[in-house]
């Protein structure tokens, strides 16, 4: 059920889609998708952070959204960010920074972005007063 996609560009490196489902089995393909393009951009030392970002990510949209997809993005918008988002069909179900107790079991995923990463966001998906998602990405800051 999942499909793979480069996007080329007329200058720059190419960026990479997957669609699977919202589940939180399909972190795993999601982590396979960021080393895989990390690799393929010469940064395989960063492909690591990269794949616990997207992990962590997918595990939001599996819990939190609604929807049978997801659609999981890994780009390099410029030789020093790597840009990592997924996106669901929950625009109500916005992301929030939370401090968990210290024996949450859950909680620290986006902790755990809001760490690593340059800086993360989310955005609306759709036109007007009715969106019909949203995603939630980040970038991280590689060294070349």
């Amino acid at each position: 059920m999942t499909s793979t996609t480069a996007q080329p560009r007329s200058t720059g490196h190419p960026g990479y889609t997957l669609n699977g489902l919202r589940a939180l089995e399909t972190a795993e393909e999601g982590r396979s998708l960021a080393r895989v393009a990390l690799a393929a951009w010469g940064l395989a030392d960063e492909a690591e952070t990269a794949a616990l970002v997207m992990s962590e990510l997918v595990a939001n949209a599996a819990r939190h959204a609604r929807g049978r997809t997801i659609r999981m993005t890994i780009n390099r918008p410029a030789d020093d960010r790597v840009y990592v988002a997924v996106i669901d069909r929950a625009p109500l179900q916005l992301p929030q920074l939370r401090t968990p107790g210290p024996d949450a079991v859950q909680g620290r995923g986006l902790l755990l972005v809001s760490a690593v990463s340059h800086r993360w966001g989310w955005e609306y998906m759709g036109t007007g007063t009715r969106p019909w998602g949203k995603r939630v990405w980040c970038e991280l800051a590689v060294t070349l």
